[in-house]
């Protein structure tokens, strides 16, 4: 096995660095299957480490451990929370990955919302028997003590509300705004039809969307805030004028809201619903749509989504259309609909997340997987230089005051290294490295990392391929250059090096 030169070295060379990235904003590979329209046979839920995958590509709803998701959300690190809002009703969710290298959406409550494990764990099954193409679908829950947490699918490409409100450059376009408008309502008529007509504090923040670029409705917003379902987090403004007198959100309530997105979706802005409502009767229907649209789209078909929304934002919830009305007034308008959402979002695909190494994961394994280069530098500032006997030779006329110097800037490496200077780490061991006279596969390794965590992922992948071919046979460095490669997105070439790594750590394990 020689050094693993291909070609991937000279796409590092070529491809743009992610410096400018954030790291927890780095795009990350949408693990999702295509899910099926009918319903999960099984809802029991079984306390399971890894999510199982039902033959219509959505995962069963389960029972996870606080141990398996601190470990997919890196111990609920604030750098994988996606969202937070809400004073009343908190709305704290991360993203997390899976041992599978699927990709997680997970939601906390407090324990005051939820003292009652079993009255949430009741709330949690009855949703996670929903399942639709058009939801972002619920696939578990775990009541630990004081924590409870909701698990569901994760949506890559952000909410409705950023990419009409926060894209200064890309305007959705008209036909994809009412293919939106569609799907969200049919994720309602399906919620209604199969028992869960209550969809609490509907709004274009719970509109995602999936890798393919289709919008999807978040399940959460079909769990109660609370054990009483009596919190409402959106502005007054936009809430329906029920709430305001009963405290509840009723099914009529869920249409209102609805008509609160129609009008997002014509305006591409936040518009009151009296104030809206005003303009339409005015007949002010041209003042009312996006000015970004510059006018690309069909009146009649914009009179009748404006007329649609009228009905939705009716004072007396018994005015307003049921679900069926809304698909059934949305579904004659669609047009392209043989062109996909991702192109009409100007959302690149990405390469599917390859299947899973055939081999038990070690501890460095895992955390090479789920990219924890928190745990990955525990292991290595553990492990020492255990791995580098044998590497170098040196005779005694060697050792002359620059080798004493080398070992030094070494020295001084490692203490950065184990305090976490990771900058100052990489100067010291580059004045290791660039004396040449001895080399250590292991101080490449650390300042692969170093790099790593410094957002420099073309030479951690550097550093790692050098201390293959110092060491061909030592698994760390392949490790190294799986989580550099996944950092690149280079997803294929990144679970080939995973593979390897672990098939010469069992042929390591099994000499001893």
């Amino acid at each position: 096995m020689g050094c693993f030169h291909s070609s991937l070295l000279a796409k590092t060379h070529h491809e743009k660095p992610l410096h400018h990235q954030h790291h927890h904003q780095n795009k990350q590979q949408n693990p999702f299957f295509n899910p099926a329209l009918s319903p999960s046979t099984n809802n029991t839920p079984n306390r399971i480490s890894n999510t199982i995958i039902t033959g219509g590509g959505i995962p069963t709803f389960c029972a996870f451990s606080l141990s398996d998701l601190k470990s997919a959300t890196n111990n609920f690190s604030s750098d994988f929370i996606v969202s937070e809002s809400g004073e009343r009703a908190p709305n704290l969710v991360y993203k997390g990955c899976l041992k599978d290298r699927r990709w997680i959406a997970v939601k906390k409550f407090t324990k005051m919302a939820w003292p009652d494990p079993k009255q949430f764990m009741d709330e949690a099954r009855r949703v996670g028997k929903l399942r639709h193409l058009r939801l972002a679908n619920l696939i578990g829950y775990c009541c630990d003590g004081d924590e409870r947490l909701l698990v569901a699918e994760y949506m890559p490409n952000d909410t409705l509300t950023k990419h009409l409100f926060h894209w200064e450059n890309q305007t959705i376009e008209w036909v994809m705004r009412l293919r939106v408008a569609l799907y969200v309502a049919e994720a309602i008529d399906y919620c209604s039809s199969e028992g869960g007509p209550l969809y609490h504090d509907l709004n274009a923040y719970r509109v995602l969307f999936d890798e393919d670029g289709d919008p999807r409705l978040s399940c959460f917003g079909l769990v109660k805030n609370s054990r009483d379902g009596k919190f409402y987090s959106t502005d007054l403004a936009y809430t329906p004028p029920e709430y305001l007198r009963i405290g509840r959100v009723t099914a009529e309530s869920v249409i209102f809201s609805f008509g609160t997105i129609l009008l997002d979706l014509l305006s591409g802005k936040h518009i009151p619903p009296t104030h809206a409502l005003d303009m339409i009767r005015g007949k002010n229907i041209v003042l009312l749509m996006d000015s970004h649209l510059e006018g690309n789209f069909s009146t009649e078909e914009a009179s009748v989504v404006v007329d649609l929304a009228s009905q939705c934002l009716q004072y007396e919830p018994k005015d307003r259309p049921n679900p069926k009305k809304l698909v059934s007034t949305l579904a004659p308008l669609q047009t392209k609909t043989e062109i996909p959402s991702s192109v009409m979002m100007g959302i690149q695909k990405r390469e599917e997340t390859p299947s899973i190494p055939q081999h038990h994961l070690s501890p460095m394994g895992e955390a090479c997987q789920r990219m924890d280069l928190t745990a990955i530098h525990q292991i290595l500032v553990a492990t020492h230089y255990r791995d580098d006997e044998g590497t170098n030779e040196l005779s005694f006329q060697e050792w002359t005051q620059q080798m004493r110097d080398m070992l030094e800037a070494r020295k001084r490496g490692d203490f950065a290294f184990r305090d976490k200077e990771f900058k100052t780490a990489i100067d010291c061991y580059s004045q290791f490295i660039d004396v040449g006279t001895m080399v250590s596969p292991t101080v490449h390794a650390r300042r692969s990392l170093c790099y790593l965590l410094c957002d420099q992922p073309d030479a951690a992948l550097r550093d790692a391929m050098q201390a293959q071919c110092v060491y061909p046979e030592w698994s760390t460095a392949f490790y190294m250059q799986s989580v550099a490669l996944a950092k690149l997105e280079m997803h294929k070439d990144a679970a080939d090096m995973l593979s390897e790594a672990t098939g010469l750590e069992e042929k390591r394990q099994r000499g001893r």
